[in-house]
């Protein structure tokens, strides 16, 4: 028996003592590790994906009253085209269209500007929030709701009592204020939320009824050296 042993462990020094030994061992242990990280990507991957629906949920709901729905308004989300990458997310109320919501990008001052849109059966905005942005802070951040009410001047807003000239930035000749110092990211904003109406509309025709589509607009393009 201690013969058996020692030939045992003689036979595995050689292998340590091996030039290919080093290699086979880092390959096992990676082996290990990658097994440890896919069990690992399986057991959060359900909670990562209830987070992200509670925050958007979350979102929906500053944007869309509960009570104009009765839809999963995450069901059936679907991509529009259009220049601002915009999804749409239709809701039902006892089975009858009741609106959208709209996610969008538009490129503002310091980069994407993504928002979040909720209009009714009748065409007209219920809310409007910014999810994510990186305009200069003290100046473009007030499209924030926690920074300012600035962004809540879109509500009850439609493309039929909001004429194309008015939806613009009032230094453009539009109904929408501007910061002080900054006019690129409001106008980013402003012309990403009438796109988003527009593409709306072209989607489901019967949203806005009795009115003319106008021609889509695209701001994605500004930009800037400053915020004039």
């Amino acid at each position: 028996m201690s013969s058996a042993i020692l030939r045992l462990h003689q036979g595995a020094n050689q292998l340590r003592q091996h030039v290919s030994y080093p290699a086979l061992l880092l390959a096992l242990m990676s082996a290990l590790c990658a097994s440890l990280l896919h069990g690992t990507n399986i057991a959060t991957a359900p909670l990562i994906a209830a987070a992200e629906r509670h925050d958007r949920l979350t979102a929906i709901a500053a944007v869309m009253p509960a009570d104009r729905y009765d839809s999963d308004p995450l069901a059936n989300c679907q991509p529009a085209s259009g220049p601002n990458a915009i999804e749409l997310c239709p809701l039902t109320l006892k089975g009858q269209a009741a609106g959208y919501i709209a996610t969008l990008s538009n490129g503002g001052y310091g980069g994407p500007i993504r928002m979040l849109l909720g209009v009714d059966s009748s065409g007209t905005i219920t809310g409007v929030r910014v999810l994510s942005h990186t305009e200069t802070p003290g100046l473009g951040d007030l499209i924030e709701a926690a920074k300012s009410s600035w962004i809540d001047s879109f509500k009850g807003h439609s493309l039929t009592n909001t004429s194309q000239q008015q939806w613009a930035v009032r230094k453009d000749g539009g109904d929408f204020d501007q910061f002080t110092g900054a006019t690129i990211t409001p106008r980013a904003v402003v012309g990403g939320v009438h796109q988003a109406l527009l593409t709306i509309q072209q989607a489901d025709a019967a949203i806005t009824p009795g009115t003319t589509t106008d021609t889509p607009i695209n701001n994605s393009s500004a930009t800037g050296a400053g915020e004039p």
